[in-house]
């Protein structure tokens, strides 16, 4: 298993920022004339944490999962209160260690499936002690 170490972090909801957001999006094609954009304010915190008592932030820490964008360093928003599935993408408790891989659920089985080839599938058997601590519904990169 990827030595990994996870730190958790709470939203603060008691001080929200607003910030400014460009109403009509922001062209990925060609460029908009800038007076076309109506100026809203919004929350971060309001667009990425829908329960709040169940939402955690925590950083990635290793490189296991960057073919599904979640490299070194960035940002987890953590819902605790979504049920975990197929193919979504959790932080679990195994053995004693917080880890962050995607879930594969098989009639018999559990494996956490890394989203990168220089690391191995880790197999849940009835020896390990596995708990599923939240599924990964956000993350926050800086470029």
């Amino acid at each position: 298993m990827e030595n990994s170490t996870l730190t958790f972090f709470q939203p603060d909801t008691e001080f929200r920022k607003s910030l400014h957001l460009a109403q009509e999006g922001i062209s990925a094609g060609f460029p908009s004339p800038a007076d076309d954009f109506k100026e809203l304010r919004i929350s971060i915190d309001q667009e990425v944490v829908k329960n709040e008592e169940a939402t955690f932030y925590a950083r990635v820490s290793g490189q296991s999962m960057q073919g599904a964008g979640l490299d070194d360093g960035d940002l987890l928003v953590i819902d605790r209160s979504v049920e975990p599935q197929n193919n979504a993408i959790a932080v679990c408790f195994l053995d004693g260690e917080f880890t962050v891989k995607r879930l594969k659920v098989e009639e018999d089985c559990v494996f956490l499936m890394p989203e990168n080839p220089k690391y191995q599938p880790i197999k849940v058997t009835e020896d390990n002690q596995l708990q599923i601590w939240g599924v990964v519904t956000y993350v926050v990169k800086k470029i």
